[in-house]
């Protein structure tokens, strides 16, 4: 019987990362959950009994920057976290473009970073939970794009850096997801949110297992992952 694996993973508070978290847990693996607080560490603690929690606040790139008590070996780093605001190029905002480019792009950049002698020692897998926005930008979606199409580019990158190693490197693009996050850009946008119009974070979780589960003859790149009802500008 193999042993469990070990994940890392980020954003396992709610949305696609606590649906993540739920199925790793359910079958045994080993978890580490990134939190950026105590209080939040210690509510991931209590929701998966066994799983190791490491506090480090993704907004703060110099704390990603020193982030220590990572294991010898990690069969994936799961990065799931994310924020967003949407806002017209003439209305961005310094501090939430700021917040953006560090939780979206700065924070798996330097923790992948941080990761990847683990990941070359277990020939593991590291995957970045993108966006539809990382592959086409609409209006007021400028800020949040640019963080996407930027994780985007250095998950290309670091694919091609890692082969040598065994490492597997997937860019997973999840369209609009019934999550936290999907409600916040609805009342940005004035729109009215129905979350059964929308992808379940449970769908895209069994996408992300799917990738994991994969022999190690293969690997998959990228995956786009879309809801079924289409969705139209206003």
């Amino acid at each position: 019987m193999s042993s469990p694996r070990t994940h890392l993973v980020t954003g396992a508070g709610s949305g696609i990362g606590a649906a993540v978290a739920d199925r790793l847990h359910a079958r045994g693996d080993e978890l580490l959950l990134v939190a950026r607080s105590e209080e939040r560490a210690e509510q991931l603690a209590d929701r998966y009994p066994g799983a190791q929690t490491l506090v480090v606040d993704l907004a703060d790139p110099e704390a990603v920057d020193r982030v220590t008590g990572l294991p010898d070996r990690l069969d994936s780093v799961l990065h799931v976290a994310g924020v967003v605001d949407i806002e017209p190029v003439a209305d961005l905002h310094l501090d939430r473009i700021r917040e953006q480019l560090d939780v979206n792009l700065l924070a798996p950049a330097l923790l992948t970073r941080a990761c990847l002698p683990a990941v070359r020692r277990a020939q593991g897998l590291v995957m970045f939970v993108n966006s539809a926005a990382g592959l086409s930008a609409g209006a007021a979606w400028s800020a949040y794009a640019a963080s996407k199409f930027g994780l985007r580019a250095l998950a290309d990158a670091l694919r091609a850096e890692e082969m040598e190693y065994g490492v597997r490197v997937t860019t997973l693009f999840p369209s609009r997801t019934a999550t936290p996050m999907q409600e916040k850009v609805h009342e940005q946008e004035g729109r009215t949110y129905d979350s059964s119009r929308w992808i379940r974070p449970e769908t895209v979780a069994e996408t992300v297992l799917h990738v994991l589960d994969v022999p190690l003859d293969a690997t998959i790149p990228e995956v786009t992952v879309r809801p079924l009802v289409p969705w139209t500008p206003r």
